[in-house]
């Protein structure tokens, strides 16, 4: 019986030694917080600004992010630059120069419900010619209104079929984050 209390103990004690030594796990390439999106489009013929935003500053789980749609003017052009932080880090931490950094490994996806006529073209591209997103054009059509997303994929597969186009279809990769606008064209 002794002996069996003393290879309890033995054990016991080894467990807990390995336990001690133990690491926290490394986990490489931890996704950052992004706690606001903001895609800002500026009018080429007027100069005008309309801003598109997401914000979220607790992050995933408290409070409701607030979100705010905007209005385009019908058969106009704008210059759109989406810009993404985390706001939780003071100062704010802009993700977005993480995302042109590590471009060959980020795209943007712009996604157009049936019912807002509005077409949006990338005007960036990474080190490889495929697009990133940061920098596009929308072009707003006729009188509509609907639903515009805004999808950050991180490692998408942009050669597959259609990615390099917007679609996302076949992209894969991981969704960083997502967000839709309701979107008035007038």
């Amino acid at each position: 019986m002794k002996n069996l209390s003393k290879l309890a103990g033995l054990f016991v004690g080894l467990t807990l030694m390995a336990s001690c030594e133990k690491e926290d796990p490394i986990i490489p390439n931890e996704e950052e917080l992004i706690t606001t999106l903001i895609y800002t489009l500026v009018s080429q013929s007027s100069g005008d600004t309309v801003e598109l935003k997401y914000q979220d500053l607790d992050g995933p789980g408290g409070d409701s992010a607030i979100v705010t749609g905007g209005t385009l003017q019908a058969s106009e052009t704008y210059t759109g630059t989406v810009l993404v932080l985390n706001e939780q880090e003071l100062p704010p931490e802009d993700i977005t120069e993480e995302v042109k950094e590590e471009d060959e490994e980020h795209q943007f996806f712009f996604l157009t419900d049936g019912m807002l006529n509005a077409t949006i073209m990338y005007s960036d591209s990474d080190a490889n010619g495929n697009p990133v997103g940061v920098e596009t054009t929308l072009t707003a059509g006729s009188v509509s209104n609907g639903e515009l997303t805004i999808i950050l994929r991180h490692e998408p597969d942009k050669n597959a079929s259609g990615v390099s186009d917007g679609d996302i279809t076949n992209a894969g990769g991981e969704t960083d984050i997502e967000v839709t606008f309701d979107v008035d064209v007038q």
